[in-house]
């Protein structure tokens, strides 16, 4: 009893054992965080010990400084020091609830295009444990200042100070080389950062990003034109011829991109409580002049939306970290699909989106993929009923949409970004017309009710270009661009697909998001080939008659017989028809069966595809880290100038509307055909 005593008044009233409190305190903690709050999926007495061990050398480093300091100063330094690392602790729970992956640099830095309705979202997502985080700190603030935790005003030697650091260094490269000797290739072929964070930590992964993102930044300077002789080598010994028979099915067609939101594949024919969710879509998936891809899946890492969108414009994969659209948007030279068409076809290009225009850089990105028109919220009247999350309601945005389509001169490549699928997954009740799934998860019971409300907008739409014969002259496409349910809510996805359990290959086929080519008199059909978001251009550009051999597009034409069926994950992940990787296990793609012990034969095949998936990945992140496509001038090609562009309403406007004998508005004789918009949208009844 006497020991106990002794050892508690040396850890209140010593300055060394108040640091080993705070210590233990932030050390455990963040284990507890790692094992409650992440999913990182630790195998092996290995992989677990260090994942017990990785908090402590680096808070032993970071804690440590406050010991070099006098007096009280030293006792709030550290606090301050432990602060900081809570507060990094909790923003990354957050997000990684929502997102499944660590907060980056370069999503730090680019916060501000991405800040619409953070606040709500934070709320929605933040749970009450999440504040344990920030626990342990507030408990020694508060025995600091009650004085049971009593100032040591006598200095530590510089000496043992200076060991204390010296120790964490070399307990950080002890982690270090036991990590490298699991997990070969760590910190140079990964493209999870959960294995980061696994193997390292938090504090060494935020490190690691840093280090990540500078170097990122020298590459682009140092880069030079013979960089790009390795991807167009790649390019051309990967190079996939497409399907002659649908070569120009849609020669001059308009092409209208409709995005879904959010939007999951398994939403399409999905019940709830005997009613379809997405009739409309589902329609739209079976139609016989529907080319429909069962086995599409969305490719987006930590970008989310703005992957899925420079995948859609350009064939290029998101980053590894951060959104390319966010940190190269402004400043990099594209080859996008705007651009392409308006040179190639003489295409009008224009995007809309009821949302703001700053979000993910798009009034700088668009510029610089060659959009003549973008009309974000501010060139839509916007009241408080008409908006939620993200920007207007779907109905509402679709409506007021019909006054710039007709106008538009043809053909036209129009995308039109939705928004109200997206988390949180609110919609008012009005607006309500199926009820809430009953998982008891809140993230995900709204989603089937969000899901419905964009099938109707989407049944107005489609409604509206058959009334104006405007169906008859466009290629209609139609894409999910990443997942609504994250990888965090297994047991309410299980629940929802009404599945004893949700693995995490589930997970990987839960990626699946819908694409659809749609066109009056294309031959259609459900097609179950293996493809992803980097394939749509190709695609798109084979049924519209373009050629692009020579183009740097590290995806494929889905319809051709030669197609690969290799499905890229950012994160290094794949799937094929036959096998899938998901972290560093392999599993049986039909039976999703995990592969235990692959002969010698299938393990080499295995490597093989993973291989010619990172290098793929990393052929796609040096074109865009280094800007290599300024150094590439086809012959076919004019380079983009962004300042040809203006985005201003009044100019932009100005233009649009004036006469085109073109235009939906100028063959209906110069007569609107707003009231051919049919919406049942509560907001707007009289």
């Amino acid at each position: 009893m006497t020991r106990i005593k002794s050892f508690l008044q040396w850890l209140t009233e010593t300055k060394l054992g108040f640091f080993i409190t705070v210590l233990v305190a932030f050390w455990l903690k963040t284990y507890a965080i790692y094992l409650t709050k992440f999913n990182l999926g630790a195998v092996g007495s290995m992989q677990n010990f260090l994942l017990l061990l990785n908090p402590l050398p680096a808070g032993l480093l970071l804690l440590g400084i406050g010991l070099f300091f006098k007096g009280r100063k030293s006792y709030w330094i550290i606090i301050v020091i432990d602060l900081v690392l809570s507060l990094w602790l909790f923003a990354n729970i957050l997000y990684y609830r929502e997102f499944s992956n660590f907060l980056s640099l370069s999503i730090i830095k680019t916060s501000g295009s991405t800040a619409d309705n953070l606040g709500k979202s934070i709320v929605g997502i933040t749970h009450a444990t999440d504040f344990l985080a920030l626990l342990d700190v507030a408990v020694i603030i508060g025995l600091l200042c009650g004085k049971v935790i009593k100032y040591d005003l006598r200095p530590l030697k510089l000496r043992f100070n200076v060991l204390v650091e010296v120790l964490a260094i070399m307990m950080i490269g002890l982690n270090l080389k036991m990590a490298q000797k699991d997990r070969s290739g760590l910190l140079t072929r990964t493209f999870d950062n959960n294995y980061i964070v696994k193997y390292l930590g938090m504090n060494e992964y935020a490190v690691y990003d840093g280090f990540k993102t500078a170097q990122t930044s020298a590459q682009m300077a140092k880069a030079n034109v013979s960089d790009l002789g390795s991807v167009q080598k790649y390019l051309k010994a990967n190079y996939v011829k497409p399907n002659s028979q649908y070569t120009g099915v849609a020669k001059g067609k308009n092409v209208l991109v409709i995005h879904l939101e959010s939007f999951q594949q398994f939403l399409i024919g999905y019940k709830w409580k005997g009613k379809a969710v997405t009739p409309n879509l589902n329609k739209l998936y079976h139609a016989k002049d529907t080319l429909s891809f069962a086995n599409f899946y969305n490719q987006v890492g930590q970008g989310k939306t703005s992957d899925a969108e420079m995948m859609l414009e350009n064939s290029l994969y998101g980053l590894q970290s951060g959104s390319a659209m966010s940190s190269y948007g402004t400043s990099n030279t594209f080859e996008s699909a705007p651009a392409i068409l308006n040179q190639q076809g003489g295409y009008t290009t224009a995007v809309m989106h009821g949302g703001a225009g700053s979000f993910w850089n798009r009034n700088n990105a668009y510029k610089q993929f060659g959009y003549q028109y973008f009309m974000p919220l501010s060139y839509y009247q916007n009241k408080p009923k008409y908006y939620i999350g993200y920007g207007l309601k779907d109905k509402i945005f679709f409506n007021q949409s019909i006054k710039y389509i007709e106008r538009l001169p043809q053909p036209f490549y129009l995308k039109m970004i939705t928004v109200t699928n997206h988390y949180p997954y609110e919609i008012d009740k009005k607006n309500q017309s199926i009820d809430k799934t009953d998982t008891g998860d809140e993230t995900v019971d709204g989603y089937v009710q969000t899901a419905h409300y964009l099938d109707q907008a989407i049944g107005q739409l489609m409604h509206w270009l058959k009334k104006t014969g405007l169906d008859k002259k466009t290629l209609i496409v139609m894409y999910g661009d990443h997942y609504g349910i994250s990888g965090n809510h297994h047991k309410a996805s299980a629940q929802l697909l009404k599945q004893d359990e949700f693995t995490d290959f589930d997970n990987l086929k839960f990626q699946r998001v819908p694409l659809m080519f749609h066109m009056t008199g294309l031959k259609g059909g459900i097609d179950k080939t293996y493809g992803g978001e980097i394939d749509v251009l190709p695609t798109l550009l084979n049924l519209l008659g373009i050629n692009d051999r020579g183009t740097i597009q590290f995806g494929h034409d889905l319809l051709s017989k030669q197609a690969p069926q290799i499905v890229a994950q950012r994160n290094g992940d794949f799937i094929t028809p036959q096998y899938a990787k998901v972290g560093g296990t392999y599993y049986d793609t039909k039976t999703g069966m995990e592969i235990v012990d692959p002969d010698k034969k299938l393990k080499l095949h295995l490597m093989a595809i993973s291989n010619r998936v990172t290098t793929q990945l990393s052929l796609s992140d040096r074109v865009i880290d280094g800007n290599l496509l300024r150094f590439y001038k086809p012959k076919w090609f004019k380079k983009v100038k962004a300042n040809d562009y203006d985005y201003n309403k009044d100019k932009a406007l100005k233009k649009l509307f004036s006469p085109n004998k073109t235009s939906l508005w100028y063959q209906n004789h110069k007569k609107t055909t707003q009231k051919q918009f049919k919406t049942d949208a509560p907001e707007l009844e009289k």
